[in-house]
Formats: C-alpha cells, structure tokens, sequence
C-alpha cells in the first residue's frame, strides 16, 4: 500500500526507508521550493514539540534546531546575528521567565 507524503524530509530518511524493504521515490527541491518546504517544516516540529510529552521534548526541540539551523544556512544568515536580534528582542520585550498570561486589553 502506497503512502503519499510530499513533504521535506531528513537526508538519510530515503536509505532507512529503503533497509526496511520498502520503496520511496524521492525529488531534490529547487532552492525556493526548499525554503518554502523548510518554512512548513518549521510549523511542523514546532506542533510536534508543543504536543510531546515530557520524554520526547528534548527530541523534538532538537528536530526543531535542525530546521532552524538548515534555515539559517539556505538564506545565509549568521548565527550571531540570530543571537544578537534575540537578545535585542529580549532587552526590548523581555523573556518569559515571569511566566506572564496576558488576559485581556481594554
């Protein structure tokens, strides 16, 4: 039986497919389709993280720096300039160590 998928996988996911017996058919994206593919992938780890339990997060947080980290490098961005804007975010609108809930604006 035949399972579509059409989304962005790991490199070696084709070679484990293949050592378990089974058949896949897989394409290499063109550059913007890769960066679309990666942005839906981002949405993708980072529902997975938010549903996991408490074994699997540290797993699906590291799937989650895979993403980033593959974003960062399709669109040339330096790492520290990441960490800079992060902690220029930070020393603007703060952390989340407070563990505020904003409940309402009036």
């Amino acid at each position: 039986m035949r399972n579509t998928y059409n989304k962005l996988v790991r490199d070696r996911i084709p070679e484990i497919i293949r050592r378990d017996n089974l058949e896949c058919e897989v394409v290499t994206l063109k550059e913007e389709e890769y960066r679309q593919a990666l942005r839906k992938k981002l949405i993708e780890e980072a529902q997975e993280a938010a549903e996991a339990s408490e074994e699997k997060l540290v797993a699906e947080i590291a799937d989650l720096y895979e993403v980033i980290d593959a974003l960062i490098a399709t669109y040339g961005i330096e790492r520290e300039l990441v960490i800079a804007e992060q902690q220029h975010r930070r020393e603007e609108r703060g952390s989340f160590e407070k563990r505020l809930q904003l409940l309402w604006v009036e």
